[in-house]
C-alpha cells in the first residue's frame, strides 16, 4: 500500500460534493434536555421489549401507550439531516437509537476510540451480544475513522470481524479504530473491541472507498 501525498479539496473539485446522491449537509445538534432524556427512556423501553413476560392486559396498555406515543410525534418527521438523533455527539450512540450507546473518547486523525456497554436489547443468547452487532459497531466505527482522517462521504466496500471472545452485555467496554493505510480512494481500517481488561473481544478490518462526484 502506499501513501501518496494528499489529494485536492473534493470540495474544489465538486461543489456539490456536500450532496452526492441527495447526501444532506450534516452538522452537530444541540438539543434540549428532553431530547436526551427521551432517548435514554427509549433504550430502557427497548430492553423492556425483548425481556418483559407481563400478562395479556398490560400488552395491550402497553400497545396503547406506544400507538399514543407515535401520534405524537408523527407530524414531526424531518428530512434526513434534520432531526437531532445521529447528530448529537455528547450523547451515547449519537443520539441514534440504531446505534448501541457508547460515547466517544478520542477523535482525531490518528484514530477515534469510544466507551460503552452492551444491554439486553443486543443479546443473541445466553446473555451474549449478537453477533450481528459487532458489525454495527465497527461499521460506525470505521465512519467516524474516515472522517476523522480527513476523509468525508465515504462508503463502506468491505467489513471483516473476527471474534475472540465472548461479548458480555452490561459489563465496560471499548473499542478503538484508525486508519491503516491508503491508496486514492481507498482507506483500509482497522478497529479492535476491548473488555475492561484489555482482553481483545473482536478485530475488525474493512475498506472505505471516497465517493466520486455524483456517486450516491
Amino acid at each position: 500500500m502506499t501513501h501518496p501525498s494528499p489529494e485536492p479539496d473534493p470540495k474544489e473539485l465538486d461543489p456539490e460534493y456536500e450532496h452526492h446522491g441527495g447526501f444532506p449537509e450534516y452538522g452537530p445538534a444541540s438539543p434540549g434536555p428532553g431530547f436526551g432524556r427521551f432517548v435514554a427512556a427509549m433504550r430502557a423501553l427497548q430492553d423492556l421489549a425483548v425481556s418483559a413476560d407481563p400478562g395479556d392486559d398490560l400488552w395491550d396498555d402497553a400497545a396503547d401507550r406506544a400507538e399514543a406515543l407515535v401520534r405524537l410525534l408523527g407530524p414531526f418527521q424531518a428530512d434526513e439531516g434534520k432531526a437531532p438523533a445521529g447528530r448529537t455527539p455528547d450523547l451515547p450512540g449519537m443520539g441514534s437509537l440504531l446505534l448501541p450507546p457508547w460515547t466517544l473518547t478520542k477523535y482525531a486523525p490518528d484514530g477515534v476510540e469510544m466507551t460503552g456497554y452492551f444491554s439486553r436489547f443486543h443479546v443473541g443468547g445466553n446473555h451474549a451480544v449478537h453477533g450481528g452487532v459487532l458489525p454495527l459497531l465497527f461499521d460506525h466505527m470505521f465512519g467516524m475513522v474516515s472522517h476523522a482522517a480527513g476523509r468525508p462521504i465515504s462508503r463502506t466496500a468491505f467489513l471483516h470481524v473476527d471474534y475472540r471472545k465472548v461479548t458480555p452485555i452490561d459489563a465496560p467496554l471499548s473499542v478503538r479504530g484508525r486508519v491503516t493505510s491508503t491508496e486514492g480512494r481507498k482507506a483500509f481500517v482497522a478497529a479492535e473491541l476491548l473488555d475492561g481488561d484489555e482482553a481483545v473481544l473482536a478485530e475488525a478490518n474493512g475498506l472505505m472507498v471516497r465517493l466520486l462526484p455524483g456517486q450516491p
